[in-house]
Protein backbone atom coordinates (compact mmCIF):
# COMPACT_ATOMS: atom_id res chain seq x y z
CA UNK A 1 0.00 0.00 0.00
CA UNK A 2 2.80 2.25 0.49
CA UNK A 3 4.69 1.68 -1.95
CA UNK A 4 1.40 2.28 -4.41
CA UNK A 5 1.53 5.19 -2.75
CA UNK A 6 5.16 6.37 -2.91
CA UNK A 7 4.57 5.16 -6.93
CA UNK A 8 2.10 7.64 -7.20
CA UNK A 9 3.98 10.60 -5.40
CA UNK A 10 6.91 9.85 -7.72
CA UNK A 11 5.12 9.39 -10.59
CA UNK A 12 3.21 12.86 -10.24
CA UNK A 13 6.22 14.74 -8.75
CA UNK A 14 8.32 13.86 -12.06
CA UNK A 15 5.18 14.75 -14.27
CA UNK A 16 4.86 18.30 -12.41
CA UNK A 17 8.76 18.59 -12.95
CA UNK A 18 8.35 18.21 -16.76
CA UNK A 19 5.67 20.04 -17.41
CA UNK A 20 7.00 23.15 -15.39
CA UNK A 21 10.50 22.53 -17.75
CA UNK A 22 8.46 22.63 -21.00
CA UNK A 23 5.92 25.37 -20.05
CA UNK A 24 9.42 27.35 -19.60
CA UNK A 25 10.49 26.64 -22.75
CA UNK A 26 7.25 27.29 -24.47
CA UNK A 27 7.34 30.33 -22.40
CA UNK A 28 11.06 31.57 -23.57
CA UNK A 29 10.23 30.59 -26.99
CA UNK A 30 6.51 32.58 -26.89
CA UNK A 31 8.54 35.26 -25.56
CA UNK A 32 11.10 35.90 -27.97
CA UNK A 33 9.10 35.63 -30.73
CA UNK A 34 6.80 38.20 -29.23
CA UNK A 35 10.05 40.67 -28.85
CA UNK A 36 11.70 39.70 -32.57
CA UNK A 37 8.17 40.84 -34.05
CA UNK A 38 7.51 43.97 -32.20
CA UNK A 39 11.33 44.97 -33.67
CA UNK A 40 10.38 44.19 -36.52
CA UNK A 41 7.20 45.61 -36.69
CA UNK A 42 8.17 48.85 -34.88
CA UNK A 43 11.69 49.69 -35.86
CA UNK A 44 12.45 47.54 -39.19
CA UNK A 45 9.70 47.89 -41.57
CA UNK A 46 9.19 52.07 -40.51
CA UNK A 47 12.47 52.25 -42.08
CA UNK A 48 11.91 50.13 -44.94
CA UNK A 49 8.43 52.10 -45.95
CA UNK A 50 10.55 55.44 -45.58
CA UNK A 51 13.00 53.87 -48.04
CA UNK A 52 10.38 52.29 -50.29
CA UNK A 53 8.86 55.84 -50.39
CA UNK A 54 11.97 57.32 -51.50
CA UNK A 55 13.32 54.98 -54.26
CA UNK A 56 9.26 55.00 -55.79
CA UNK A 57 9.77 58.89 -55.43
CA UNK A 58 13.01 58.93 -57.01
CA UNK A 59 12.34 56.39 -60.08
CA UNK A 60 8.76 58.36 -61.36
CA UNK A 61 11.00 61.65 -61.18
CA UNK A 62 13.67 59.70 -63.49
CA UNK A 63 11.52 58.26 -65.64
CA UNK A 64 10.39 54.38 -66.10
CA UNK A 65 11.97 53.35 -68.56
CA UNK A 66 15.59 54.97 -68.82
CA UNK A 67 18.29 52.15 -69.50
CA UNK A 68 21.80 53.38 -70.32
CA UNK A 69 23.54 53.10 -72.92
CA UNK A 70 25.75 49.90 -71.25
CA UNK A 71 22.74 48.48 -70.32
CA UNK A 72 20.59 48.07 -73.13
CA UNK A 73 24.00 46.59 -75.00
CA UNK A 74 24.55 44.02 -72.10
CA UNK A 75 20.47 43.11 -72.09
CA UNK A 76 20.88 42.97 -75.75
CA UNK A 77 24.18 40.97 -75.88
CA UNK A 78 21.87 38.11 -74.59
Amino acid sequence: MIGTLLTFFAVGLVTLIVAGIALAIVGTVFSITIGLTSFLLFKVAPILLVGWIVVKVIEKSRGSGALSDGDRRWLERE
